[in-house]
């Protein structure tokens, strides 16, 4: 019998993610309408191909965006951390060497996902609380170690 504990969120959540994830897709749709959108798929890759696999992967584990092969969402807020975090030390080591437009980017990006970030823990911590998932447990219901998101 499988004993992996299950993630159950209020469809309140479900929806404020979808809209977040919606949010962000709109203004990368934007932004590389602005930059001709249609980009030579062997051009080099520069700092924002970085900062968008990095927002990828953190939208993945927050539960954003399915998981290509199963379809269903992911809820890590560890492993989103990570991501997060990641960002967070670019920022700080580029200071001062990107262009306006990066450094803008980069920092909306890592305000938008602290904020969903904070957002999914509370989610996550309530359902422990209810007893609907495992503190802990696999499959990513554990806890991110405590502490403040790295700034």
């Amino acid at each position: 019998m499988d004993e992996t504990p299950k993630i159950i969120v209020d469809s309140d959540w479900k929806q404020q993610a979808q809209a977040e994830k919606a949010r962000l897709s709109e203004k990368e749709s934007v932004k590389a309408e602005e930059e001709g959108s249609k980009q030579d798929p062997n051009r080099p890759v520069d700092f924002t191909d970085l900062v968008q696999s990095l927002t990828s992967q953190a939208l993945l584990y927050l539960g954003a965006i399915p998981e290509p092969e199963t379809g269903r969402a992911i809820v890590a807020p560890d492993m989103a951390k990570m991501s997060i975090d990641m960002l967070a030390v670019l920022e700080t080591k580029t200071k001062g060497n990107l262009t306006d437009e990066e450094s803008q980017l980069l920092t909306s990006i890592l305000r938008e996902l602290r904020t969903q970030f904070v957002e999914v823990s509370k989610a996550v911590a309530q359902a422990v609380a209810e007893g609907k998932i495992k503190p802990g447990g696999a499959g990513g219901a554990a806890m991110p170690p405590p502490g403040p998101i790295a700034e």
